[in-house]
């Protein structure tokens, strides 16, 4: 067995190779390895993203994800420049259609200000038309500073870097397995075994599987959610400028179903959020009986599910049937019709889920004696990459002890 690696970082996604880069670029002397069991990277979470830099609106002040968030926008914003990835600053609005949504748009702005969200500014009707024509709203939030990207680049110049200061990616290598011994961790995988001394891990949707693999006690659990998109037809691209969302339910961690013209010129809608049977379920037919089997045994599911239950139901209701969708999509522009959509992608989100059945929306990042794990990083997280990826990075110099 060759050499074994310092630190090795499980998961090829954007906060898996930002964290890699951060650390190779303050620790140069170490060998620090990432092990992707894809053919390429960010293939999961990161590449079915949405592709929007937030600016930090819906968080709640003083949490990890108020703070990466704003500082995090300004850092990818800087990192597209000086690397030359395209990127739109094409702004947000967030749209209130009826009077009791704008106590919650209220709360939003609060939040946005509290945060130091740049150019935020409440809009009546008549600028909110100014900047999309066709919408419909009493009320409005306008986020200049809001942005769209592709995250697979900014993933692959991530990759780029930190391949060129030494790091290794390996491709195609699926964990199977992990044993630790008094000094280091064994990785057993489909492409060998590899040593290491210390463990990132950044896998995701299987990331509470990795930490339970090396003996953390972990009150939580990751249930798939699948969100799917429609996209416009082109020749009904022109009824949004940039990113229209909804007033969200404070209750849950999920935006509603919005619109999003991404760094690729189309326009997306949605997405909704339905359990998926699967941790990498993508399509309605997806079914992994293990993945199942473990989300129906976790008591925090049946918690979630008898809360949410008629929010679950709608959330189906919305999945299988098109004009349903398109009623919520009305809200915001009633001039859209069903023939104007059609189907798109879907991407799959890792929600973290405590026992008691409390949806976790706060980034959560643990760390033990030989590993730091990344538990639950949903969106923010591809906007926050950068400042996440930094403070990984310190965090496994603490814990591990080197320098």
């Amino acid at each position: 067995m060759s050499k074994p690696y310092d630190i090795m970082v499980i998961g090829g996604g954007i906060l898996g190779l930002s964290s890699a880069r951060h650390l190779l670029t303050h620790l140069p002397n170490l060998k620090i390895g990432i092990i992707e069991k894809g053919i390429s990277l960010a293939q999961q979470q990161t590449g079915n993203n949405s592709g929007v830099v937030h600016s930090g609106i819906y968080y709640r002040p003083g949490s990890l994800k108020a703070k990466f968030c704003v500082n995090g926008r300004d850092s990818m914003i800087e990192f597209c420049e000086e690397n030359e990835i395209p990127y739109d600053r094409c702004g947000k609005l967030i749209i209130a259609t009826t009077p009791d949504e704008l106590p919650r748009l209220n709360d939003l702005y609060e939040r946005g200000i509290a945060n130091g969200v740049q150019g935020l500014e409440k809009v009546g009707p008549e600028r909110a038309a100014e900047i999309e024509p066709h919408v419909t709203t009493i009320e409005a939030l306008w986020s200049p500073a809001t942005a769209i990207v592709d995250y697979t680049a900014v993933t692959n110049t991530y990759a780029q870097q930190f391949q060129e200061m030494g790091g290794a990616v390996h491709l195609e290598t699926e964990l199977l397995g992990i044993k630790k011994s008094s000094t280091s961790t064994i990785l057993e995988t489909t492409q060998g075994t590899y040593e290491t001394k210390h463990l990132i891990n950044c896998a995701g949707l299987h990331s509470d599987r990795i930490a339970k693999l090396m003996g953390t006690e972990l009150d939580m659990q990751i249930i798939p959610f699948r969100g799917e998109y429609y996209t416009l037809q082109k020749e009904y691209e022109y009824l949004v400028n940039g990113l229209i969302y909804p007033v969200p339910n404070p209750e849950l961690p999920f935006l509603g179903v919005h619109f999003t013209r991404n760094i690729k010129g189309y326009v997306e809608a949605g997405p909704n959020a339905v359990l998926a049977t699967a941790r990498e379920g993508y399509r309605k037919r997806d079914l992994n009986l293990r993945d199942l089997s473990e989300t129906l045994k976790f008591p925090g599911f049946w918690k979630v599910a008898l809360r949410e239950w008629r929010t679950g139901l709608d959330e189906v209701n919305r999945s299988l049937r098109k004009s349903v969708f398109t009623n919520d999509l009305q809200k915001m522009i009633p001039s859209i019709e069903s023939n104007h959509l059609k189907t798109g992608g879907a991407g799959v989100r890792a929600q973290a889920v405590r026992k008691d059945g409390s949806l976790i929306d706060d980034f959560v990042i643990e760390r033990s004696t030989e590993a730091v794990h990344v538990l639950n990083a949903p969106s923010p997280g591809a906007t926050s990459s950068i400042e996440i990826g930094k403070y990984i990075a310190d965090l496994a110099r603490d814990t591990f002890n080197i320098s």
